[in-house]
C-alpha cells in the first residue's frame, strides 16, 4: 500500500469511523506535565515543529502480519502526517529490552514506547487482559463498541496511567486458532499433564482441566514446542501460525478461538513523554493509530482463507472443538472470572463494566444478527 498516497482519504475515514473514538477524544487526556528531555525525545510542544523521535519496543518480529507488520505501517502514517518531524522507530523484540519486560522499560522511560498486546502483562495487572482479549467474549464490532461508548476506554486509561504509561488501541486481529496438537483432543480430560503454551485468561481455564501452561514470548514458542519443553501451542491467527511454522511440528489445529473471539493490540507510550508530545503530536499518533486498527481488521479477515488452505495442503487436521468441549471450557471460565473478581476489584470493575454492556448488547445482537 501506498501510504504516502493514501494518507489524505484514509485518515479522513477513522476519523469518522468508529474506530476513532478509542483513541483519545479529550475527556481523558492526562494533565500537561515537563518530562526530562533526552536524546531520543524533545519536550517542546509540537507546535514549535520540533523534531521528535520515540523508540518503541515490540514484542512480535515486524515480519509476521499486523501483529508486527503494522507496527511498520504506524511509522509510516506518522511520518507522512508529520512531514517527518515526529518519527516513530519500532524496534525489534529483544533489541532494546527483552519481549516480557517491554510495561516496565516503559513505565520507567528507559523506552518511549511499547508495542504489545496487554496480556503479555496478566502477571502484573491481571485486569489489564480484558483489553487484549476475553475468553467467550465479544467480536470485534460489540468490542468497539464498549471501548468508545461502554466506559471501556475510560477503565483502561485508569489502569494504565497509574503505572506511568499511557495506551492507544492500534491493531486488531480476528478469531485466533486456538491450539496444535501432536494428538488429537478428545476430551477435557485429555489437557491433564499437557505443557502448553497459552495466552491470557484462556491459559487459565485450562489449567482447571489439569494442564501446565506457559506465557511465551512469539519468538520462543516454535522452538520449545519442536524440542519437546512444551507438548502444545496457541499463538495467533492461522496466516500467522503458518508462517511461524507450526504445521512442521504438529498437525492437529483447533477452532474456534474460544480464548480470543477477537483481539486487540496496542500502542503504549511512557505517561511523561506522552504528556510532553503536546496536541498536535498527541493527535498525529492517536489517528494513525485509529487508521492503522481500521486496515489491520480488513487485511487480518481477507488474509486467512488461503492460510487455512495452505495448511490443509500441508497435512494438518484442522478441528472444530465439539459442542460438549466448548461447554466445559465456557463452564470453567465462570470458575476462573468468579474466583479473581473475588481478589481483584480492578477485575472485577473492569468484568462488570464489560458484562453489563454485553447484556444490554444482546437485544441488538438478538434482532440484528442473521441465525
Amino acid at each position: 500500500m501506498n501510504v504516502a498516497a493514501a494518507i489524505t482519504g484514509a485518515v479522513g475515514l477513522a476519523l469518522g469511523f468508529v474506530i476513532g473514538g478509542l483513541v483519545n477524544d479529550g475527556t481523558a487526556t492526562p494533565p500537561e506535565t515537563n518530562g526530562p528531555a533526552t536524546a531520543t525525545t524533545v519536550d517542546q510542544p509540537a507546535a514549535t515543529h520540533e523534531k521528535v523521535r520515540l523508540r518503541i519496543a515490540s514484542t512480535a518480529p515486524t515480519t509476521l502480519p499486523v501483529i508486527g507488520s503494522h507496527g511498520k505501517r504506524l511509522e509510516e502514517l506518522v511520518s507522512t502526517m508529520s512531514g517527518g518531524d515526529l518519527e516513530v522507530r519500532l524496534f525489534e523484540p529483544g533489541a532494546l529490552v527483552p519481549a516480557l519486560e517491554v510495561f516496565d522499560a516503559v513505565s520507567s522511560g528507559s523506552v518511549d514506547g511499547g508495542w504489545s498486546v496487554s496480556s503479555y502483562w496478566a502477571g502484573k495487572v491481571p485486569a489489564l487482559q480484558f483489553f487484549n482479549s476475553v475468553p467467550f467474549g465479544p467480536e470485534t464490532a460489540e468490542q468497539f463498541a464498549w471501548m468508545r461508548y461502554g466506559g471501556g476506554r475510560e477503565l483502561y486509561e485508569e489502569i494504565y496511567h497509574r503505572y506511568n504509561i499511557h495506551p492507544l488501541v492500534c491493531w486488531f486481529i480476528p478469531q485466533d486458532g486456538s491450539g496444535w496438537f501432536r494428538k488429537p483432543i478428545d476430551s477435557p480430560e485429555d489437557f491433564r499433564g499437557l505443557k502448553i503454551r497459552f495466552l491470557g485468561l484462556g491459559g487459565r481455564v485450562l489449567e482447571k482441566f489439569g494442564a501446565s501452561t506457559q506465557l511465551l514470548a512469539g519468538g520462543d514458542i516454535y522452538p520449545a514446542l519442536e524440542l519437546g519443553t512444551i507438548d502444545a501451542a496457541e499463538f495467533s491467527m492461522p496466516v500467522i501460525d503458518e508462517q511461524v511454522g507450526f504445521q512442521e511440528v504438529a498437525k492437529h489445529y483447533y477452532m474456534p478461538g474460544w480464548h480470543q473471539s477477537a483481539s486487540m493490540g496496542e500502542a503504549i507510550f511512557n505517561l511523561d513523554r506522552w504528556n510532553a508530545l503536546g496536541d498536535q503530536y498527541r493527535a498525529m499518533l492517536e489517528t494513525a493509530c485509529g487508521e492503522n486498527s481500521l486496515d489491520a481488521i480488513a487485511y487480518g479477515e481477507a488474509i486467512q482463507a488461503p492460510a487455512l488452505r495452505s495448511l490443509e495442503k500441508d497435512g494438518v487436521t484442522i478441528h472444530r472443538w465439539p459442542p460438549e468441549i466448548l461447554d466445559a471450557f465456557h463452564e470453567a471460565w465462570q470458575e476462573v472470572v468468579a474466583d479473581e473478581a473475588k481478589t481483584d476489584p480492578d477485575f472485577a470493575r473492569v468484568w462488570e463494566s464489560l458484562s453489563a454492556f454485553r447484556q444490554d448488547y444482546a437485544l441488538w445482537r438478538q434482532y440484528s444478527r442473521l441465525d
